[in-house]
């Protein structure tokens, strides 16, 4: 199941999500300040081409201790992402989850936008982590 949404998440406009994510992290690259930022995006951005199956975490949790992502600094770039960008993806991964919620079908689809809709908000110190 989590392939078959994977390849309907991607057809039906997954590909879009992942490409905006990159966007943000091409126009972050642009500057040296934001390149922390850009790899943020650009891994969340092929974490959105595929959602079904994976999850964030926090950093920390999976090394067992805390690093320059997730804690002070973290917390202040995370403050800056949310209002230079994060507001912005994460309004569109709400919209694109009411318009999935409207249909029934959709609904596993408005889920995945949720997640991503959070982790827009604050991606830095979070990782990519199979739910296996």
């Amino acid at each position: 199941m989590r392939t078959l949404g994977n390849i309907l998440w991607f057809m039906l406009g997954g590909v879009v999500m992942g490409l905006g994510w990159w966007l943000a992290g091409l126009l972050c690259a642009i500057t040296i300040v934001g390149i922390p930022w850009a790899k943020a995006c650009f891994v969340i951005g092929q974490f959105a081409f595929l959602p079904f199956g994976k999850t964030t975490v926090s950093r920390d949790v999976i090394n067992g201790r805390s690093d320059i992502g997730t804690g002070t600094l973290g917390t202040l770039g995370n403050v800056i992402w949310f209002v230079f960008a994060g507001v912005c993806l994460a309004i569109g991964h709400l919209v694109s989850a009411i318009a999935c919620f409207v249909t029934i079908i959709g609904i596993p689809f408005g889920l995945q936008h949720l997640k991503l809709a959070g982790l827009a908000v604050a991606p830095i110190g979070k990782t990519v982590v199979s739910m296996e």
